[in-house]
């Protein structure tokens, strides 16, 4: 469950609220009896473990790169080998 902060408008005090997500929000302070508004708040992380590894994330090799499109490089791959046959005719022409 989430921690929310309240504050007063008239008084100024900080309220902080373990809070389901459905439960209605706080509208009245109990020192004062003002108005409570909600505050935004950086949301609590634990990282708990030794620590990160390669193995946590997915392989890069898994996915096509950007350069070589949704076939995977076919096309290039393709144009390769006919730009190889073409450079060695004309090198065996010339010799």
């Amino acid at each position: 469950m989430p921690i929310y902060e309240y504050q007063c408008r008239k008084c100024g005090q900080r309220v902080e609220k373990i809070q389901k997500f459905t439960d209605p929000p706080l509208t009245t302070c109990k020192k004062c009896r003002g108005t409570l508004q909600r505050l935004l708040s950086s949301p609590a992380i634990q990282f708990k473990g030794s620590g990160w590894y390669v193995t946590d994330y997915a392989r890069k090799s898994a996915a096509p790169s950007k350069s070589e499109g949704c076939d995977g490089g076919a096309e290039k791959k393709a144009a390769e080998p006919a730009k190889e046959a073409a450079t060695s005719k004309s090198k065996a022409s010339t010799d």
